[in-house]
């Protein structure tokens, strides 16, 4: 929303705690709104329309999380959706390529728990260890609404041993939503997070074939 919505949406929410029985200050709508202000109106709108309908909760004043929530679902539930994503990239793209997710979110969290590369390595019976972690990260820096910094693109196998050979890179994956994705490539930093050396790699080179064969 932008200011420009701030009347419609103070004539929405006192509707909306008219319907409670309640009396709404212009400081409280000032907080709701700048809460609420990255999502578009007519979503914000559905939201209060959903809230209002729920049997479970609608018999409550809403809050603004209670809000966003309808809107974004819980952290839990993105966090399983962005790994997700992780999961079905690592067993049909691998990490052989470079790639660029659609959430900047899920670049950081994969750096956060070493790198894109080093998931081709873990095996199954470490899998879900790596699920667990992945979902901790990621739900952490979404319920404290941070934008931390992030790679880019996660380089791959094949990027890592190219660049170390003084040869082209290739084209990046794109997974998820491309425009999406590309808008994350846009928004990384050029500083890499996920450090992972050539030796290191070359290291891991053959056993991450074969887990991610075994894998998919």
């Amino acid at each position: 929303m932008t200011q420009n919505d701030f009347e419609k949406f103070a004539e929405m929410l006192s509707a909306v705690a008219g319907l409670y029985s309640k009396e709404i200050s212009e400081m409280t709508i000032s907080i709701y709104f700048n809460a609420m202000k990255e999502y578009d109106f007519s979503a914000v709108r559905q939201a209060f329309d959903r809230y209002v309908k729920n049997t479970d909760t609608g018999q409550f004043m809403p809050k603004p999380a209670d809000l966003i929530r309808m809107m974004t679902g819980t952290s839990l539930d993105s966090a399983m959706e962005a790994w997700a994503k992780v999961d079905k990239a690592v067993r049909q793209v691998g990490t052989y390529a470079s790639v660029i997710f659609d959430d900047p979110l899920i670049h950081r969290a994969i750096a956060d728990i070493g790198g894109w590369v080093n998931l081709g390595t873990k095996t199954d019976d470490e899998w879900p260890f790596v699920a667990r972690d992945f979902q901790n990260i990621y739900k952490g820096y979404s319920n404290r609404r941070e934008n931390p910094e992030y790679d880019p693109v996660l380089t791959g196998i094949s990027d890592l041993h190219n660049c170390a050979e003084g040869l082209k890179k290739t084209e990046p994956k794109l997974i998820g939503d491309s425009e999406k994705a590309r808008k994350v490539m846009q928004g990384g930093t050029s500083t890499r997070l996920e450090v992972t050396t050539i030796q290191q790699v070359l290291t891991k080179f053959t056993g991450a074939a074969q887990i991610e064969t075994n894998r998919a």
